[in-house]
């Protein structure tokens, strides 16, 4: 699937609301954060923003390199985020030093935790 540019969170005050107003799931290579938007229109998708810091990460190669990792994540697997979520992935250093596949399964992981379970 395609990463659309609606899907990106770019305003500050978008990231803002994500870490004040929304919760945390702590997954050891990243932390996602996630809120659930008050929905104007119910088809809106869930949006990402991705953090790689220079103290947590490190030099711009292995940044970049996060934040590309996280971002694949998502595309691959944004079925699995509810629509009106908001999501930040805040990368560590681990998510470069991990297997793709490992890095990707807690990703997955961290997505069932923020889906609310089906109505039976």
């Amino acid at each position: 699937m395609r990463f659309r540019p609606e899907q990106h969170l770019r305003r500050q005050a978008d990231f803002r609301a994500v870490r004040e107003e929304g919760r945390r799931v702590e997954c050891g290579a990243f932390t996602l954060w996630w809120f659930r938007r008050p929905a104007p229109a119910p088809t809106a998708p869930a949006r990402v923003g991705v953090v790689a810091s220079i103290a947590s990460v490190g030099a711009a190669v292995e940044r970049n390199r996060a934040k590309r990792r996280l971002r694949a994540m998502f595309r691959h697997h944004q079925n699995l985020v509810p629509v009106d979520c908001d999501l930040l992935l805040v990368a560590r250093a681990a998510v470069n030093r991990l297997d793709y596949a490992e890095v990707e399964q807690k990703f997955i992981t961290a997505c069932r935790k923020i889906t609310p379970p089906p109505n039976v």
